[in-house]
């Protein structure tokens, strides 16, 4: 038996506001896909979160699916385009298709041309694609083309073939990019340490874990944690073909004056230094090595000293990519207005070394 209109408004107000009505009343974007209303006076099913005038309630009729909309006689609204994916399933589409023409092309697309293929303006965009990643395109295409030049660098017989097989048209191009992409020359970053006997030892101090690695050379790495299997691993991912040698008595001795120069800084460390880095991020680390003990500098100071002063981006990128602690002093470097900025083993361990130093 079918109710009566007359029956049907007595069994809402028996029962209360309909949910649904109140969904549409207010245009709630949560009730999308939960459910879809009709109006019979203008034929046409729509979202609970259409924009279009509201309906009187005596015309509505709600619906489980379109199927059943569009079953009943009714036509999908061009205005909310219930047929079609959600705004945020559109948008989702759109970054995802772009990040798939970034991975695929061989050349990275410009922002108009992704901005095009996923139908936004350019600004829009811009905004959607942060949003949805927490990067920016450039910043995705530059994280996308480091990990495939990674990967050829490793499979290939030559770097000649490894600049083809990463997308580069031309060594040219490829040496200019390859150092900010890997943090170092593509030689070094294939030889992986091969034939290098590296020394270290694991200690500890008040900040915590303490690992110092050498060569023959020079202090390469001196790392900062809180477990010393980590530093360990961090150790063996930097240098994957050398010879690792821990557990040495007379290295210790090394480890002690370095965890010596961390509780007592003004007494100074003088130990050789075997960097390994490009020619920028050496030039970064010597001006770090000049900040005097007790002084800090800002990140726009040192681009300055080293005739960068348009650089303050990449002096961080550089300071980031150290991997020598307190030989090479990153944490004395801050931010303009002298707040302390991100450090590579934690805030709080550069804040405990710049006090220790201001204390002399």
């Amino acid at each position: 038996m079918i109710a009566t209109d007359e029956t049907q408004t007595s069994a809402r107000k028996a029962v209360g506001p309909d949910p649904r009505w109140t969904s549409v009343v207010a245009r709630d974007p949560a009730a999308d896909g939960q459910f879809f209303y009709s109006v019979r006076t203008t034929g046409v099913y729509c979202r609970p979160s259409c924009g279009a005038r509201l309906p009187r309630r005596e015309n509505v009729r709600f619906h489980a699916t379109c199927a059943d909309a569009e079953k009943a006689g009714f036509r999908p609204c061009k205005r909310c385009r219930p047929n079609e994916t959600g705004t945020a399933g559109r948008r989702a589409s759109a970054v995802a298709r772009a990040c798939r023409l970034i991975e695929e092309a061989e050349e990275v697309p410009s922002l108009d041309a992704l901005a095009e293929a996923a139908g936004l303006s350019r600004f829009h965009f811009h905004r959607v694609f942060k949003a949805a990643t927490g990067v920016t395109p450039k910043a995705y295409a530059d994280a996308h083309r480091a990990r495939r030049l990674r990967e050829e660098l490793a499979r290939r017989e030559t770097i000649t073939e490894a600049i083809y097989g990463a997308g580069f048209n031309s060594s040219g191009r490829f040496y200019a990019a390859a150092s900010d992409l890997l943090g170092m020359t593509p030689t070094a970053f294939r030889a992986g340490g091969v034939g290098a006997a590296i020394r270290f030892a694991v200690g500890e101090c008040s900040l915590g874990s303490i690992l110092v690695a050498a060569t023959e050379k020079g202090i390469c790495a001196i790392l900062l944690g809180d477990d010393p299997d980590a530093l360990v691993r961090d150790l063996q991912d930097r240098f994957p073909k050398a010879e690792l040698i821990g557990g040495d008595a007379g290295f210790e001795r090394v480890v002690a004056t370095v965890v010596g120069f961390v509780e007592a800084p003004a007494q100074g460390l003088d130990l050789p230094l075997d960097l390994r880095g490009t020619a920028f991020q050496r030039r970064v680390w010597q001006a770090l090595r000049e900040i005097p003990n007790g002084s800090t500098a800002s990140y726009a100071e040192i681009a300055a000293r080293i005739g960068r002063p348009k650089a303050v981006r990449a002096v961080a990128r550089a300071c980031a990519a150290n991997a020598i602690a307190v030989a090479i002093p990153c944490h004395r470097v801050v931010r303009t207005d002298g707040t302390l900025s991100g450090y590579r083993w934690g805030v709080a361990r550069k804040r405990a070394l710049l006090e220790r130093e201001a204390a002399g």
